[in-house]
């Protein structure tokens, strides 16, 4: 196994976690009025971006149980922000669509996290955000086993609505 040259490269895993992690905890800050912890923003957001998602999908999304999910979606339920409706062609399936309480929050959702992106970014030139995102990308295509990256995700549905 090659020893890993010190040109910082051994600190990425430290480097993406804690980016990730002050990232969160600063938009949880700004989110914070409506009331959702951070499992349920996460679920906010899959659906509002993709209605009609499987109960049992969302697990997989979220990277939860199923049981864990089915709890969450009860809670967001209560709370008026996601409704269950049966799937047409098979009435085990559960689907999860967004009322329209959670498609107003997510609106404004996306405009906060566009502001602590920009936060996070401070310095940081075009070009080298540029760069940043395609190796980012290229890390997760690296690691991704056959799944496609978020990058690749938005382009995909960029692509399809052109």
């Amino acid at each position: 196994m090659p020893l890993m040259v010190s040109d910082g490269i051994d600190r990425l895993g430290f480097l993406i976690h804690d980016v990730q992690r002050l990232m969160r905890k600063r938009f949880e800050a700004r989110a914070s009025g409506f009331g959702l912890s951070s499992a349920q923003w996460r679920l906010l957001v899959r659906v509002a971006k993709e209605e009609g998602v499987a109960q049992a999908r969302l697990a997989e999304l979220l990277e939860i149980e199923p049981i864990s999910v089915s709890r969450l979606v009860d809670r967001m339920e209560e709370g008026g922000w996601i409704e269950r409706r049966s799937d047409a062609t098979d009435r085990r399936v559960r689907m999860i669509f967004p009322t329209t309480k959670a498609s107003e929050a997510y609106n404004h959702v996306k405009s906060l996290a566009g502001e602590v992106y920009e936060e996070s970014l401070v310095g940081v030139s075009p070009e080298d955000r540029r760069v940043l995102i395609r190796a980012l990308d290229t890390i997760v295509r690296n690691l991704a086993d056959g799944e496609a990256s978020s990058l690749e995700k938005v382009r995909n549905t960029e692509g399809a609505a052109a």
